[in-house]
This record gives C-alpha cells, structure tokens and sequence, in this order.
C-alpha cells in the first residue's frame, strides 16, 4: 500500500531534529510525504554574520527546501504565520500573525484544508509538551489534535523524545565544554514524554545521512555569536556517534494504547486495518 504522510512543525530545522529519518524512510518506501510548517521560524537564533546575509525568515524557508530535498519530500507549505519566538518579549513584538497566539480551530482549518486535498492517511504533531515548551510547539499539538479531527484523518502521531533515553544521555555529556545549557538534566526532567507512554520506535539507522544532510541544510541554525547551539553539536559529532544518537525516532499515537514492543512502522495501524 501507498499512503501519504503530513508532517507539521513550528518552525524549519524542527523537521530536521524530531521527524527526518521517519520522512526519509516513509518517502525511500514509496510513500508520499508532504512537509509542513506553521512558521517561517524568522526570530530564531542566527549569528550576526548570518543575518548580514539577508532575511532570516526568507534563509530559513530556503533552508527547508533543501532539508525536504534531501529526505524526499514531495510538497513543502508554510501555513502563513509568524514565528512567535521563545521568550515573552519576543512574542510581543511578533506582532498578530504570532502563532502561538493564533485561533486553534482557524489554524486548523488551515492545516485541515491541505490534508483533506492530499487525502492524508497519517500526520503527526508534537506531544502535550511541544516537546520542552516552546509556545509555538506547544500550539503545533493543539493544532494538528483540532485538524485530524476536521479532516477525519486516520492516524495522528505526535513526535516526541523517549525521555529516559534523553536523560540518560544528557547526565554524560552536559558538563563537556560547549555543551548547550539545553542539556541540562535539571531542564529536561520534564520534557517530551515519559517511556512508558510511548507507542512508536521507528528504526531509522539506514537513512542516517539524510538525517544528517537534512541537519546540515540547516546551516543558520547551527551559528551563534556566543555559545554552542544544539544543531552545531549534532553536526560537529563524528559519523560512528552521529549514527548511535540518532537511529531511532519516537512517536505517540493519538487514540492507541501504549504496548511492548513499541511499533517500528508510523503505518502501523493503516495496514492492520
């Protein structure tokens, strides 16, 4: 079977970090995979030099088409709002078209409209959480919980982290020098979702270089003026440790009850059915 599969995210690179290698196998299988953002993700974090260079919204959509590129994506929509940013006084200034202060059922109406044309089979959003609270991830669970709901899409998985993994790993490394305070175990103890509350464990080991290649299209988002970001790390790992990091990607299934083992396939559902 063909299925078509819609992934929404908040800004560019987050398809990247959360979703890549599940597009790159979805797409490698023969599956349609159309990929979707909320924003243009124009108040992220870029290095001054960056920023000489020109927009940075108009950067990072341009950033996005070569990630889709690399991981075979056959569609790229922005749904037209502003990126919202992370701190307060950045959502003050993002002005009306902010996303996380958009109209849920509006937004999803929006999304609703593309996967009722595409005739999608699965979407996938982000957890309760958005993940570690950003408030545009946080509207991307709302939005696509209301737009499967509208479009009567048949499976939504919600893209997480296995949390005990993650904590796992952040005790190892968070006291290296230029490790991002992102890695504090402190700030992750209650991000993205517990194990037991897992659905899915995709192996995604294969297409590690699309990963990769879709990380480094991302090129913006690895720079900063001061300090280390999150994606310079990834990228900077050697190929061996790049491809132990990053095999597996997780998911929650909306409406399935958590089991062992965890399904290796986001199409799970649609072919018991």
């Amino acid at each position: 079977m063909r299925y078509t599969l819609v992934s929404f995210h908040a800004h560019p690179d987050d398809e990247a970090l959360l979703t890549a290698g599940t597009l790159a196998r979805a797409a490698a299988e023969g599956h349609r995979v159309v990929l979707v953002v909320a924003t243009t993700g124009g108040a992220g974090l870029a290095s001054s030099e960056v920023r000489a260079k020109g927009d940075l919204a108009e950067q990072r959509m341009a950033e996005l088409r070569r990630s889709a590129a690399e991981l075979g994506c056959a569609r790229v929509e922005h749904l037209g709002y502003a990126d919202s940013g992370l701190t307060p006084d950045q959502r003050a200034g993002a002005g009306p078209d902010a996303f996380a202060a958009a109209d849920v059922d509006e937004a999803a109406a929006r999304l609703a409209a593309l996967l009722l044309e595409e005739e999608a089979d699965v979407l996938t959003g982000y957890d309760a959480s958005g993940g570690y609270g950003h408030p545009d991830h946080v509207q991307v669970h709302r939005v696509a919980r209301r737009a499967a709901e509208l479009a009567g899409t048949p499976v939504l998985l919600e893209a997480t982290v296995d949390r005990g993994r993650l904590l796992r790993a952040a005790r190892l490394v968070h006291r290296l020098p230029r490790v991002p305070a992102e890695f504090s175990p402190r700030r992750l103890a209650t991000a993205y979702v517990e194990s037991k509350d897992l659905t899915h464990q995709v192996d995604v080991a294969p297409y590690w270089r699309r990963k990769r290649g879709s990380m480094s299209a991302h090129a913006s988002q690895a720079t900063a003026d001061e300090g280390a970001r999150t994606l310079g790390v990834f990228l900077r790992l050697p190929a061996p440790l790049f491809r132990l990091a990053f095999r597996r990607e997780w998911f929650v299934e909306v409406g399935r009850a958590p089991g062992r083992p965890l399904l290796d396939d986001p199409f799970a559902t649609l072919r018991e059915r």
